[in-house]
């Protein structure tokens, strides 16, 4: 047998909350522990995910970093717990990295939101200009690019001008945990707690400008015009957003049929799309798009935009609307809401399309991909 390689993985974000990148960092993590015993992994954490995480596999071991994303210490002391470690490979999980760092490396490259859509957190030219050197650094210097979708990889070679040999497409997947829940208790208790009744619609996530929840809460005017339905919208009221949000709901006299129960616990999470008639994603952006996918393997049909990686990851297990447009996002709903035969057609199609995406094969392709980076 080869002797055991030493690779490195950016756990900062790592979580199991379900969340994106976190979410991402955690399979890897879990299933690599289950596929490889031979290699020896070295998993750099902040806290308080350092002192909650505890290895599964003797081959698997922990390093505090302690350094936040965009910052100093992720330029200074993250180099040099990394320089100390002599890997054969980094991978880093996020394009942020020390751009200092020359050992061999591979980076994962979810989307390039901020190319697209910088937002307020990263209005600042200083900010803008730390970021492209970032990322241009990150891609520059790693042997192998991941991208989550074809959509991304095509952004990869348009924007940063990454030649394709460099890029493998590997798809993410989809916890088992979200799956059809049939004890009506527990449904109705979650639905009780954020008095929410049926039908509603749902939308979970970040607060962000490409999430596009203003044009949501547009569409759904037009469609509470004509329907007793109510929105419900999950994920941490950022402050930075949550204005312009709140001041279009009172704008708009919409107060009382849209629930903001916040950043729910998992098993909430699960208990909503379950519970909700229709799931809508209305980004105008994304490098991957889980949640449309966790929906699918709850039964729950798919209202989406028709725009970047969506359609390649929903393929026609969804209904698409112009994000740009609320009356035809409105329009689209209401087709699901009236069309029984397209509503049970996609309930089961999705279903079937879930099954194609797997952690297990992403953390395959992945190992793969370090092999053939070293």
């Amino acid at each position: 047998m080869n002797k055991p390689l030493k690779i490195g993985i950016d756990c900062r974000m790592y979580s199991s909350h379900f969340t994106g990148i976190g979410r991402y960092v955690f399979e890897l993590v879990e299933n690599l522990q289950k596929i490889d015993r031979h290699n020896q992994y070295i998993l750099f954490f902040n806290q308080p995910e350092f002192s909650n995480f505890q290895p599964s596999s003797q081959n698997f071991s922990k390093v505090l970093v302690d350094a936040r994303h965009y910052s100093l210490a992720e330029q200074t002391h993250f180099l040099s717990v990394l320089n100390r470690q002599k890997l054969d490979l980094m991978h880093f999980t996020h394009f942020n990295r020390p751009i200092l760092y020359n050992r061999p490396s591979v980076v994962t490259i979810h989307d390039l939101t901020l190319h697209f859509y910088p937002g307020k957190k990263m209005a600042s030219s200083i900010h803008r200009l730390a970021y492209n050197l970032t990322i241009r650094t990150a891609v520059g210097k790693a042997r192998r690019i991941i991208a989550v979708s074809r959509a991304t990889a095509k952004d990869l070679q348009t924007i940063l001008r990454v030649p394709l040999k460099k890029i493998q497409v590997i798809y993410e997947g989809v916890n088992p945990a979200f799956k059809q829940i049939h004890n009506a208790s527990r449904l109705n208790h979650t639905l009780g707690k954020y008095r929410i009744h049926k039908p509603f619609l749902l939308y979970s996530g970040v607060w962000r400008d490409h999430k596009n929840l203003q044009g949501l809460i547009r569409a759904f005017k037009l469609l509470s015009e004509h329907h007793q339905i109510q929105l419900v919208i999950t994920g941490k009221k950022d402050n930075i957003y949550a204005s312009e949000v709140f001041a279009l709901v009172d704008e708009l006299q919409l107060s009382e049929q849209i629930i903001f129960p916040g950043l729910v616990s998992e098993d909430e999470l699960i208990d909503l799309i379950n519970s909700a008639h229709i799931y809508v994603f209305p980004s105008f952006y994304e490098g991957f798009g889980l949640p449309p996918l966790e929906a699918m393997q709850c039964a729950t049909p798919v209202a989406a935009s028709e725009t970047s990686c969506i359609p390649e990851i929903c393929g026609k297990n969804a209904i698409y609307f112009d994000p740009h447009d609320p009356a035809d996002m409105a329009a689209k709903i209401e087709k699901l809401l009236t069309d029984e035969r397209l509503y049970q057609q996609l309930e089961q199609s999705g279903l079937a399309h879930v099954t194609k995406f797997s952690w297990c094969k992403m953390s395959k392709e992945t190992h793969q991909l370090y092999l053939d980076a070293i």
